[in-house]
Protein backbone atom coordinates (compact mmCIF):
# COMPACT_ATOMS: atom_id res chain seq x y z
CA UNK A 1 0.00 0.00 0.00
CA UNK A 2 2.57 2.73 1.00
CA UNK A 3 4.32 1.76 -2.52
CA UNK A 4 1.59 2.22 -4.35
CA UNK A 5 1.18 5.87 -2.27
CA UNK A 6 4.86 6.83 -3.17
CA UNK A 7 4.14 5.64 -7.01
CA UNK A 8 0.88 7.86 -6.92
CA UNK A 9 2.43 11.05 -4.98
CA UNK A 10 5.54 10.76 -7.74
CA UNK A 11 3.23 10.06 -11.25
CA UNK A 12 1.31 13.52 -9.20
CA UNK A 13 4.28 15.48 -8.96
CA UNK A 14 5.28 15.00 -12.23
CA UNK A 15 1.95 15.78 -13.37
CA UNK A 16 2.17 19.04 -11.68
CA UNK A 17 5.47 20.58 -12.85
CA UNK A 18 4.11 19.52 -16.75
CA UNK A 19 1.54 21.44 -16.08
CA UNK A 20 3.10 24.73 -13.98
CA UNK A 21 5.80 24.75 -16.88
CA UNK A 22 4.34 27.10 -19.77
CA UNK A 23 1.04 29.06 -17.97
CA UNK A 24 -0.72 30.81 -20.81
CA UNK A 25 -1.29 34.56 -19.41
CA UNK A 26 -3.50 37.03 -22.30
CA UNK A 27 -2.26 40.35 -22.10
CA UNK A 28 -4.66 43.22 -22.25
CA UNK A 29 -5.39 44.83 -25.15
CA UNK A 30 -2.25 47.65 -25.65
CA UNK A 31 -3.52 51.34 -25.48
CA UNK A 32 -0.22 52.88 -23.91
CA UNK A 33 0.54 54.54 -27.35
CA UNK A 34 -2.55 56.46 -27.80
CA UNK A 35 -3.44 60.10 -26.52
CA UNK A 36 -6.76 58.04 -24.75
CA UNK A 37 -4.23 56.35 -22.43
CA UNK A 38 -3.48 59.38 -20.33
CA UNK A 39 -6.99 59.93 -19.67
CA UNK A 40 -7.45 56.45 -18.94
CA UNK A 41 -5.14 56.66 -16.10
CA UNK A 42 -6.77 59.54 -14.22
CA UNK A 43 -10.08 57.90 -14.69
CA UNK A 44 -8.48 54.71 -12.84
CA UNK A 45 -7.27 56.88 -9.67
CA UNK A 46 -10.61 58.53 -9.34
CA UNK A 47 -12.44 55.23 -9.54
CA UNK A 48 -9.81 53.77 -7.00
CA UNK A 49 -10.36 57.28 -4.63
CA UNK A 50 -14.25 57.08 -4.48
CA UNK A 51 -14.00 53.24 -3.35
CA UNK A 52 -14.65 50.97 -7.01
CA UNK A 53 -13.70 47.38 -6.23
CA UNK A 54 -10.78 45.97 -7.88
CA UNK A 55 -12.73 44.28 -10.26
CA UNK A 56 -15.02 47.08 -11.40
CA UNK A 57 -12.15 49.09 -12.50
CA UNK A 58 -10.33 45.47 -14.15
CA UNK A 59 -13.72 45.13 -15.52
CA UNK A 60 -13.95 48.78 -17.37
CA UNK A 61 -10.33 48.80 -18.02
CA UNK A 62 -11.31 45.98 -20.32
CA UNK A 63 -14.25 47.58 -21.87
CA UNK A 64 -12.20 51.04 -22.55
CA UNK A 65 -9.17 49.41 -23.61
CA UNK A 66 -11.50 47.47 -26.42
CA UNK A 67 -12.75 50.51 -27.07
CA UNK A 68 -9.86 52.72 -27.86
CA UNK A 69 -8.15 50.03 -30.26
CA UNK A 70 -11.86 50.03 -32.26
CA UNK A 71 -11.07 53.88 -32.58
CA UNK A 72 -7.56 53.42 -32.87
CA UNK A 73 -8.06 51.45 -36.65
CA UNK A 74 -10.42 54.10 -37.87
CA UNK A 75 -7.92 56.85 -36.71
CA UNK A 76 -9.57 58.37 -34.31
CA UNK A 77 -6.90 59.51 -31.60
CA UNK A 78 -8.25 61.58 -29.08
CA UNK A 79 -11.34 61.52 -27.16
CA UNK A 80 -12.04 65.35 -28.37
CA UNK A 81 -13.04 63.37 -31.94
CA UNK A 82 -15.83 61.12 -30.69
CA UNK A 83 -19.10 61.79 -31.40
CA UNK A 84 -22.62 60.26 -30.84
CA UNK A 85 -22.86 58.63 -34.36
CA UNK A 86 -19.36 57.19 -33.45
CA UNK A 87 -20.17 55.79 -30.63
CA UNK A 88 -23.41 54.01 -32.12
CA UNK A 89 -21.10 52.80 -34.88
CA UNK A 90 -19.12 51.00 -32.12
CA UNK A 91 -22.46 49.96 -30.92
CA UNK A 92 -23.26 47.98 -34.40
CA UNK A 93 -19.73 46.16 -33.86
CA UNK A 94 -20.42 45.04 -31.19
CA UNK A 95 -23.78 43.46 -32.52
CA UNK A 96 -21.68 41.79 -35.07
CA UNK A 97 -19.17 40.91 -33.31
CA UNK A 98 -18.39 36.80 -33.28
CA UNK A 99 -16.09 35.20 -30.69
CA UNK A 100 -14.10 32.65 -31.46
CA UNK A 101 -16.62 30.00 -31.19
CA UNK A 102 -18.55 31.94 -33.91
CA UNK A 103 -21.01 32.61 -31.19
CA UNK A 104 -21.84 36.66 -30.75
CA UNK A 105 -21.53 38.46 -27.45
CA UNK A 106 -24.79 38.29 -25.51
CA UNK A 107 -26.87 41.44 -24.97
CA UNK A 108 -25.86 41.80 -21.46
CA UNK A 109 -22.29 41.19 -22.53
CA UNK A 110 -22.93 44.50 -25.19
CA UNK A 111 -24.67 46.64 -23.02
CA UNK A 112 -22.13 46.07 -19.78
CA UNK A 113 -18.88 47.36 -22.32
CA UNK A 114 -21.56 50.29 -23.82
CA UNK A 115 -22.08 51.28 -20.34
CA UNK A 116 -18.64 51.23 -19.30
CA UNK A 117 -17.78 53.38 -22.32
CA UNK A 118 -20.48 55.67 -20.92
CA UNK A 119 -19.33 56.30 -18.08
CA UNK A 120 -16.07 56.79 -19.21
CA UNK A 121 -17.32 59.78 -21.24
CA UNK A 122 -19.50 61.38 -18.44
CA UNK A 123 -16.18 61.39 -16.23
CA UNK A 124 -14.15 62.87 -19.16
CA UNK A 125 -17.43 65.76 -19.41
CA UNK A 126 -17.39 66.18 -15.58
CA UNK A 127 -13.81 66.86 -15.51
CA UNK A 128 -14.05 69.20 -18.34
CA UNK A 129 -11.42 67.62 -20.75
CA UNK A 130 -14.96 67.67 -22.95
CA UNK A 131 -17.52 70.62 -23.90
CA UNK A 132 -20.30 68.06 -23.90
CA UNK A 133 -20.92 64.59 -23.54
CA UNK A 134 -21.31 62.51 -26.71
CA UNK A 135 -22.49 59.61 -25.08
CA UNK A 136 -25.15 61.23 -22.74
CA UNK A 137 -28.29 60.85 -25.42
CA UNK A 138 -26.85 57.14 -26.07
CA UNK A 139 -29.39 54.12 -25.97
CA UNK A 140 -28.50 50.47 -25.12
CA UNK A 141 -30.29 47.83 -26.19
CA UNK A 142 -33.95 46.85 -24.80
CA UNK A 143 -33.00 43.58 -22.37
CA UNK A 144 -36.00 41.53 -21.04
CA UNK A 145 -35.68 39.10 -17.61
CA UNK A 146 -35.43 35.72 -18.19
CA UNK A 147 -36.28 32.96 -16.01
CA UNK A 148 -33.10 30.82 -15.16
CA UNK A 149 -32.19 27.24 -16.35
CA UNK A 150 -32.96 25.39 -12.87
CA UNK A 151 -31.43 22.00 -13.06
CA UNK A 152 -33.47 18.93 -10.91
CA UNK A 153 -32.03 17.61 -7.75
CA UNK A 154 -31.08 14.36 -9.83
CA UNK A 155 -28.83 16.77 -12.25
CA UNK A 156 -27.07 18.58 -9.76
CA UNK A 157 -25.93 14.48 -7.79
CA UNK A 158 -25.00 13.74 -11.25
CA UNK A 159 -22.95 16.36 -11.83
CA UNK A 160 -20.99 16.08 -8.19
CA UNK A 161 -20.58 12.85 -9.42
CA UNK A 162 -18.81 13.39 -12.69
CA UNK A 163 -15.18 14.28 -10.88
CA UNK A 164 -12.80 11.73 -11.16
CA UNK A 165 -11.77 10.55 -7.21
CA UNK A 166 -8.60 8.86 -7.97
CA UNK A 167 -7.13 12.02 -9.41
CA UNK A 168 -6.16 14.89 -6.87
CA UNK A 169 -8.12 17.48 -9.62
CA UNK A 170 -10.99 15.24 -9.65
CA UNK A 171 -10.62 15.86 -5.34
CA UNK A 172 -10.69 19.57 -5.84
CA UNK A 173 -13.01 19.47 -8.11
CA UNK A 174 -15.32 17.83 -6.59
CA UNK A 175 -15.11 19.96 -3.21
CA UNK A 176 -15.59 23.32 -5.28
CA UNK A 177 -18.47 22.24 -6.87
CA UNK A 178 -20.25 21.22 -3.45
CA UNK A 179 -19.13 24.31 -2.53
CA UNK A 180 -20.99 26.13 -5.05
CA UNK A 181 -24.00 24.00 -4.76
CA UNK A 182 -23.93 24.42 -0.65
CA UNK A 183 -23.67 28.13 -0.59
CA UNK A 184 -24.85 29.87 -4.31
CA UNK A 185 -21.83 31.50 -4.14
CA UNK A 186 -20.74 33.29 -7.10
CA UNK A 187 -17.78 31.90 -9.13
CA UNK A 188 -15.41 34.92 -8.19
CA UNK A 189 -16.10 34.66 -4.74
CA UNK A 190 -15.40 31.18 -4.95
CA UNK A 191 -11.61 32.10 -6.38
CA UNK A 192 -10.82 34.87 -4.00
CA UNK A 193 -11.94 32.52 -1.17
CA UNK A 194 -9.10 32.42 1.26
CA UNK A 195 -8.13 29.11 3.93
CA UNK A 196 -9.17 31.64 6.72
CA UNK A 197 -12.67 31.99 4.81
CA UNK A 198 -13.74 28.35 6.11
CA UNK A 199 -14.69 27.62 9.63
CA UNK A 200 -15.54 23.88 9.40
CA UNK A 201 -15.86 22.84 12.99
CA UNK A 202 -18.58 25.81 12.61
CA UNK A 203 -19.43 24.93 8.94
CA UNK A 204 -19.59 28.15 8.13
CA UNK A 205 -18.02 30.48 4.86
CA UNK A 206 -16.73 33.74 4.88
CA UNK A 207 -17.46 35.68 1.50
CA UNK A 208 -14.96 38.85 1.63
CA UNK A 209 -15.95 41.70 -1.11
CA UNK A 210 -18.60 39.98 -2.70
CA UNK A 211 -20.58 41.85 -5.60
CA UNK A 212 -21.16 45.40 -4.66
CA UNK A 213 -18.51 44.91 -2.14
CA UNK A 214 -20.40 43.71 0.87
CA UNK A 215 -19.22 40.73 2.91
CA UNK A 216 -21.44 37.90 3.92
CA UNK A 217 -21.15 34.97 6.49
CA UNK A 218 -22.85 32.01 5.24
CA UNK A 219 -23.51 28.60 6.24
CA UNK A 220 -21.33 25.35 4.92
CA UNK A 221 -23.46 22.01 4.53
CA UNK A 222 -21.95 19.30 5.92
CA UNK A 223 -20.77 17.10 2.96
CA UNK A 224 -19.56 20.46 1.43
CA UNK A 225 -17.64 20.70 4.64
CA UNK A 226 -16.46 16.94 4.28
CA UNK A 227 -15.27 17.46 1.12
CA UNK A 228 -13.38 20.80 1.63
CA UNK A 229 -11.37 18.93 4.47
CA UNK A 230 -10.40 16.07 2.48
CA UNK A 231 -8.89 18.53 -0.27
CA UNK A 232 -7.22 20.83 2.69
CA UNK A 233 -5.79 17.38 3.58
CA UNK A 234 -4.56 15.35 1.03
CA UNK A 235 -4.70 17.58 -2.10
CA UNK A 236 -3.67 21.48 -1.36
CA UNK A 237 -0.73 21.08 0.19
CA UNK A 238 0.76 18.93 -2.65
CA UNK A 239 -0.55 21.80 -5.00
CA UNK A 240 0.92 24.53 -3.36
CA UNK A 241 3.73 26.52 -4.34
CA UNK A 242 4.10 29.28 -2.40
CA UNK A 243 3.61 28.82 1.16
CA UNK A 244 2.19 32.06 1.99
CA UNK A 245 -0.44 31.44 -0.78
CA UNK A 246 -3.45 32.60 1.11
CA UNK A 247 -6.20 31.29 -1.41
CA UNK A 248 -8.37 28.18 -0.72
CA UNK A 249 -8.77 26.64 -4.16
CA UNK A 250 -5.88 26.61 -6.23
CA UNK A 251 -5.57 25.39 -10.25
CA UNK A 252 -3.30 23.03 -11.55
CA UNK A 253 -0.38 25.72 -11.32
CA UNK A 254 -0.90 26.11 -7.40
CA UNK A 255 -2.22 29.49 -7.94
CA UNK A 256 -5.89 31.21 -8.01
CA UNK A 257 -8.51 30.23 -10.36
CA UNK A 258 -9.04 32.64 -12.99
CA UNK A 259 -12.89 33.09 -13.10
CA UNK A 260 -13.48 32.01 -16.85
CA UNK A 261 -11.18 28.87 -16.02
CA UNK A 262 -13.32 27.62 -13.17
CA UNK A 263 -15.93 28.02 -15.96
CA UNK A 264 -14.92 26.51 -18.14
CA UNK A 265 -14.30 23.55 -15.55
CA UNK A 266 -17.17 22.89 -14.62
CA UNK A 267 -18.90 23.44 -18.18
CA UNK A 268 -16.65 20.54 -18.90
CA UNK A 269 -18.13 18.46 -16.30
CA UNK A 270 -21.92 19.43 -16.94
CA UNK A 271 -21.28 17.87 -20.83
CA UNK A 272 -19.43 15.31 -19.57
CA UNK A 273 -22.57 14.45 -17.16
CA UNK A 274 -24.84 14.96 -20.40
CA UNK A 275 -26.52 18.10 -19.09
CA UNK A 276 -26.97 20.40 -21.85
CA UNK A 277 -27.27 23.78 -19.94
CA UNK A 278 -26.71 27.50 -21.01
CA UNK A 279 -24.51 28.15 -18.09
CA UNK A 280 -21.52 27.09 -15.94
CA UNK A 281 -20.83 28.23 -12.24
CA UNK A 282 -24.48 30.00 -12.06
CA UNK A 283 -26.23 26.98 -12.70
CA UNK A 284 -25.34 25.58 -9.10
CA UNK A 285 -26.68 28.89 -8.07
CA UNK A 286 -29.60 28.72 -9.29
CA UNK A 287 -30.48 25.01 -8.32
CA UNK A 288 -29.35 26.25 -4.91
CA UNK A 289 -31.70 28.93 -4.27
CA UNK A 290 -34.58 27.50 -6.74
CA UNK A 291 -34.24 23.84 -4.48
CA UNK A 292 -34.51 25.56 -1.07
CA UNK A 293 -37.24 27.37 -1.89
CA UNK A 294 -39.00 24.58 -3.25
CA UNK A 295 -38.63 22.95 0.23
CA UNK A 296 -39.89 25.69 1.65
CA UNK A 297 -37.03 28.72 2.78
CA UNK A 298 -38.13 31.92 3.10
CA UNK A 299 -37.25 33.99 0.24
CA UNK A 300 -35.76 36.68 2.60
CA UNK A 301 -33.20 33.97 4.03
CA UNK A 302 -32.37 33.48 -0.02
CA UNK A 303 -31.48 36.83 -0.07
CA UNK A 304 -28.89 36.90 2.46
CA UNK A 305 -27.53 33.67 0.98
CA UNK A 306 -27.28 35.13 -2.54
CA UNK A 307 -26.11 38.56 -1.12
CA UNK A 308 -28.83 40.81 -3.01
CA UNK A 309 -28.96 44.25 -2.15
CA UNK A 310 -32.61 43.86 -3.31
CA UNK A 311 -36.08 41.42 -2.46
CA UNK A 312 -37.04 41.55 -6.18
CA UNK A 313 -34.30 39.98 -7.52
CA UNK A 314 -34.11 36.80 -5.20
CA UNK A 315 -37.95 36.64 -6.00
CA UNK A 316 -37.03 36.02 -9.50
CA UNK A 317 -36.12 32.18 -7.99
CA UNK A 318 -39.76 32.48 -6.81
CA UNK A 319 -41.47 31.99 -10.00
CA UNK A 320 -39.34 29.13 -11.29
CA UNK A 321 -40.25 26.91 -7.70
CA UNK A 322 -42.66 24.94 -10.05
CA UNK A 323 -42.85 21.88 -7.23
CA UNK A 324 -43.85 24.14 -4.53
CA UNK A 325 -46.61 25.67 -6.94
CA UNK A 326 -47.76 22.11 -8.36
CA UNK A 327 -48.01 21.11 -4.53
CA UNK A 328 -50.17 24.40 -3.70
CA UNK A 329 -52.11 23.95 -7.45
CA UNK A 330 -53.44 20.41 -6.72
CA UNK A 331 -54.68 21.33 -3.25
CA UNK A 332 -56.11 23.98 -3.78
CA UNK A 333 -57.62 24.03 -7.60
CA UNK A 334 -61.53 23.28 -7.81
CA UNK A 335 -60.12 21.05 -11.10
CA UNK A 336 -57.61 19.06 -9.24
CA UNK A 337 -59.91 18.46 -6.07
CA UNK A 338 -63.07 17.02 -8.02
CA UNK A 339 -62.59 15.14 -11.25
CA UNK A 340 -66.03 14.13 -13.17
CA UNK A 341 -66.39 11.01 -14.15
CA UNK A 342 -65.51 10.67 -18.09
CA UNK A 343 -68.96 9.10 -20.36
CA UNK A 344 -68.28 6.00 -22.24
CA UNK A 345 -68.75 6.48 -25.67
CA UNK A 346 -67.67 2.96 -26.38
CA UNK A 347 -71.52 1.63 -26.17
CA UNK A 348 -73.44 2.79 -29.49
CA UNK A 349 -76.55 2.64 -27.71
Amino acid sequence: MDLRKRAFRRHWSRAIKAKRAAPYIKAPVAIEHTAFYGYWLRYRDALCIQGYSPRTVQRRESSVRRFVHWCEERSLERPQEITKPILERYQKHLYDYRKVNGQPLSLGARNNQMEDVKQFFKWLTRENYLLYNPASELVLARTTRRLPVVLSVEEIEQLLAQPALESPYGLRDRALLEVLYSTGIRRFELCQLRQSDVNLSRQTLFVRQGKGGYDRLLPLGARAADWVAQYQQRVRPHLLRDLHEPTLFLNDYGEAFAANKLGDRVKHYLRQAGIEAPGSCHLLRHAMATHMLENGADSRFIQVLLGHRQLNTTQLYTHVAIRRLQEVHAATHPAQIQVDPVPDYSDPD
